[in-house]
This record gives C-alpha cells, structure tokens and sequence, in this order.
C-alpha cells in the first residue's frame, strides 16, 4: 500500500513498484485514517507512509497500524529536511521497519531512487513472509564457507551497513551494551541531512556514547563514530592512538561516505588488527576493504541473509569466503564482545 496525500507521488512509486512482475500495489490512501481503512479490508505486506499528511499524519498511523497487524512492515517516506529526518529515525524505534528519503516530484523518476524503493519493498515482504511461516528462510549460500578467526586481536571495530541498515544498527548497539574495549567507526550510506540525526537517536538508547565523526577527533575506546554524509570516514594512526579524517575524495561504489576506504585507512592504520561487521545492505561496499583486513590478519563477520532486507554488501563478503561466521542480527552482538573478550558479569 501506498499511503501519500500527493496523487502524483502516489502514482509515480505505484508504477515503480509494478515495473517489479513480484510487486502488486493493492492499495492507495491519502492519509493515514484511508490506510488504516484499507488495511481492514485487505491483507497487505508492505506500506510506504509518508510522514506529513492532513487528517491523520504518519507518526501517529503508525502505532495504529502496527496495533492493527504487528507483522505489518512500514517504510517512512521522509522528505530530506533536518525535521524530516528526525520524525524518520523516530518511528524506527517506535516500529517502522525501514525509511526511504524522499525526492521530489521532479526527482522522484531517479533510478536511484526507484532501485532503492524495490529493494526495500522486497526484502521486508520477505522478511514478513518468513515471521508469519508462509516461506522459509533462504538457506546458506553453499559457496559462503567460514573461516578460523584472524591471527590478530581486534583493537578496532568498523561496520558497514546500508540498505535496512538504521534498524539493524539500533539492535546491535543494544547488542554489544556498554562496554566495548575498542573505538568503533561505521558507515551507513545515508543523506548528509540524516546522519547527525541517526548519531543522536543511537546516542539516545543509552548504550555506547556516539556520535558523528570529526576531522582529526582522536579515537576512544567504547565509543561509536558515524561517517558524516557526504563525507568518507577514515582511520589515521598518530602518537600511538588513532584519530578521525573526513575526505572528500570521489565516491567509491556510486556511494559517499564508503565502506571500502574505511576499511583500508583502518588495515594501514592498525597493521590489520580490525574487526569487521558487515551489515544489510545492497550492493558489494566493503568486499575489497574486507579483502584487505582478512589478507592483513584481522577478522570479519557478517549478517545472515534470513535477518537482512537486502544481502548484498554482507552477502559479498559471505559468498566470498572472508567470513568467521554468518549469524542472525540479534547473535552479531554476542559474538562481537566473545571476539573482543568481553567479559560479561
């Protein structure tokens, strides 16, 4: 269902999503009260919700929606405004499942943006099909083989993610808890209006502090520093620590920041001691990075492809046999602090 008060954003996503033989829009609403009718009146998989929408707005269909089926999956259309993004990573936590930046009218014929919007769609049907038993889980690649831990312990971590990537990345900070004996960097493609915004709401669980990176911020132990948009995030060693550099250098796999030159200024600036966690995500961003940790002596692991919207960046790396393991989203954590040798009390 596509729910806009824009007759012609309603359209033009509804002829993107049937461009897809898999994808079959059922339903229209110009508000949230006309989704939360529709939704009585048919089954429905997936819901694109825009935020801001007279008579009823999407924060507050929501809950409603979600009240009324709870394997419902929602994505948040926001417009690309600092208030829009906020409201966005707002109802991640309150339930959405996914958000998606929305262009405008002129912009919205954007490959990109049509590419991005199929994903998302399929991925989280999928994921709902799989939570209500109506399909199985994909089974292992047979060609991702796991391989012993890297000969080097860890004194960084670095995550990638993308495509799925905000709500994965607030359970794996609720995951790996407060305690972390190593800085942690991560890049998450994502709209430089959007990610001071998603370092606050990952600030605000109340887990590892974090925040997003500064040029030349030297690197702390238990800390979280987000990639700026716009911006790559690299690792340099100096004085015996290690500190942030922002570059502006062009993007790497269509993207900006990019998950492969953080990973190969961390394999310089560590001598390879680097743990990687490769998240949801579309695309191969990060696979050469990775290459690198693993060839330097570090370790990497990654989602499976039950738990990601999209298995394309952690599925890279898994089919290429660079992984120590491939776990569900919830196990990533764990695993990450047994690496680390975290003692839990």
């Amino acid at each position: 269902m596509i729910c806009d008060d824009s007759v012609v954003i309603r359209g033009a996503i509804a002829r993107m999503l049937e461009h897809d033989p898999d994808i079959r829009v059922v339903a229209r609403a110009a508000n949230g009260e006309a989704a939360l009718l529709a939704l009585q009146r048919q089954a429905i998989d997936v819901v694109v919700l825009d935020i801001e929408m007279p008579v009823m707005d999407g924060l507050t269909a929501l809950p409603l929606l979600l009240k009324a089926d709870p394997q419902l999956r929602v994505i948040m259309a926001s417009t690309l405004t600092t208030r829009g993004a906020d409201i966005a990573l707002r109802a991640l936590r309150l339930g959405a499942a996914d958000y998606l930046p929305k262009p405008s009218t002129a912009e919205i014929q954007d490959d990109s943006f049509r590419r991005e919007l199929i994903a998302k769609v399929r991925g989280l049907a999928r994921l709902r099909a799989a939570a209500n038993g109506t399909t199985a889980h994909p089974a292992p690649a047979a060609v991702a083989r796991t391989r012993p831990l890297g000969r080097l312990k860890p004194s960084l971590l670095a995550i990638g993610s993308s495509t799925g990537g905000p709500q994965a990345l607030f359970q794996l900070v609720q995951g790996l808890g407060r305690h972390i004996p190593v800085p942690v960097v991560l890049t998450q493609h994502m709209p430089a209006t959007f990610t001071p915004i998603l370092a606050e709401h990952l600030n605000k669980l109340g887990f590892m502090p974090c925040t997003e990176a500064r040029h030349g911020e030297p690197l702390k132990a238990g800390h979280l520093y987000l990639a700026p948009g716009d911006r790559h995030l690299l690792v340099e060693a100096v004085n015996g620590g290690l500190r942030c550099a922002l570059s502006s250098d062009p993007p790497e796999n269509f993207c900006r920041p990019s998950v492969d030159p953080m990973l190969r200024s961390a394999v310089a600036a560590t001598s390879g001691r680097v743990l990687v966690a490769m998240l949801t995500g579309m695309g191969h961003d990060g696979l050469a990075g990775t290459r690198l940790v693993i060839d330097a002596g570090g370790t990497a692991i990654a989602q499976d492809e039950a738990t990601s919207v999209v298995w394309g960046m952690p599925g890279a790396v898994a089919q290429a046999s660079l992984c120590h393991a491939i776990l569900p989203l919830t196990r990533l954590g764990p695993k990450i602090l047994d690496i680390l040798e975290v003692k839990l009390t």
